[in-house]
């Protein structure tokens, strides 16, 4: 099968280009695959973070990839189209996570899809966690311009069906990233983060937003008690004074490393390793790629009841899910996950590890492509 793959791949950095990288190295073991790629995927002003792109200390896989799209660009949208069309391919692949790619990703759906080209996009989220009044009719209007669509959670799946009953999908579950390194040895692991020897080690990593809850793991964590520590290590979109007042009025501020920064490839290891478990507090949530990060290092998770989160712990085993989306809740099943044998945990993540591989969601999604009738 001739394969157009139209996303954000490097030198773009993050948890979106990350996949799409292993999708595309799956796929290409038995397609023919190009990838296209943004030529601007955020304007600057738009773009919460530092940079977009990948550092030099980033452990990025390197796809190679045609840069055409520009998200605010109209023009491209036409020179995108009309380029991929010349590759003559069988299925157009897309990748969608926000309604602000609404515009740009669907013209070019749109016109492939009349020129007898199947369109599928995996999606991440079509509502937003921070939303707008135009969410649903800019999703609504993407959904149509696809022959079917991924998603990789019951909630994604239900939010699709919702705004296009009856649109041919599957749903498949997070691959687990498998290009961050070994797992390293713990105590090592802590002391180069500067943690103390002895203490439970909770680990929230990854982006900082307000939807992800961080005051509420800051607020579980002043009642835990002197025998644990946090680490905080990801970017915050936004400011990060609410957090630091949060910090400044636990019982032992010293018992909370903030790595308030991107954290590149290389230095995943190194946090994942130093980890009990990782908590993801989300206050919405559909599936999460943090998780499919921590499952690599063996490393359990304990999440909030919001979304996808829950069912991609609880069916497996392979964490905790918190009875509500508290203080409270998180600081009870923190408290309960260090009561418990922890190694069941990480037999299950193993055989999660066996089962959710790249070339299994691969040979899943070409499957799916096949039997779409155009």
């Amino acid at each position: 099968m001739k394969i157009a793959f139209l996303s954000a791949f490097y030198p773009y950095r993050g948890g979106i280009a990350q996949f799409n990288a292993n999708l595309y190295k799956a796929l290409e073991k038995g397609h023919q695959v190009k990838a296209f790629n943004f030529k601007r995927q955020y304007p600057s002003l738009l773009f919460p973070g530092k940079t977009q792109f990948v550092q030099p200390e980033d452990r990025a896989i390197h796809v190679p990839s045609e840069p055409v799209l520009d998200s605010v660009n109209p023009v491209s949208y036409h020179v995108t189209a009309r380029k991929i069309l010349k590759e003559e391919p069988d299925l157009l692949l897309l990748r969608y996570w926000m309604p602000f790619f609404a515009p740009s990703l669907g013209w070019v759906a749109c016109k492939l899809r009349h020129q007898g080209c199947r369109v599928i996009s995996i999606i991440d989220n079509l509502i937003p966690h921070e939303r707008t009044i135009m969410d649903k009719p800019l999703s609504r209007w993407f959904l149509s311009q696809n022959d079917g669509c991924v998603a990789m959670s019951t909630a994604v799946r239900d939010d699709i069906l919702a705004l296009r009953t009856g649109i041919p999908h599957i749903l498949r579950s997070h691959p687990l990233y498998d290009h961050f390194g070994t797992i390293q040895n713990t105590e090592e692991a802590r002391a180069r983060l500067g943690l103390e020897r002895g203490r439970r080690t909770l680990l929230f990593f990854g982006f900082i937003r307000d939807y992800k809850g961080l005051d509420l793991l800051l607020e579980a964590f002043r009642d835990l008690g002197d025998t644990y520590q946090l680490v905080i290590a990801g970017e915050c979109y936004g400011s990060f004074e609410k957090y630091e007042k949060l910090i400044a009025r636990l019982p032992d501020p010293s018992s909370v490393k903030v790595f308030n920064r991107y954290i590149s490839d290389e230095e995943v290891p190194l946090f994942f390793s130093a980890a009990d478990v990782c908590v993801l507090p989300y206050r919405t949530a559909t599936q999460s790629g943090i998780s499919a990060m921590a499952y690599h290092f063996q490393v359990p998770v304990i999440v909030t009841p919001a979304g996808g989160l829950a069912e991609a712990v609880e069916g497996p085993g392979t964490g905790l899910v918190a009875t509500g989306t508290d203080a409270c809740s998180l600081a009870q099943t923190i408290r309960k996950f260090f009561t418990m044998e922890r190694e069941s945990f990480k037999e299950n993540i193993r055989k999660e590890k066996e089962a959710l591989t790249w070339e299994r969601f691969a040979f899943d999604l070409t499957e799916f492509a096949c039997r779409i009738k155009k």
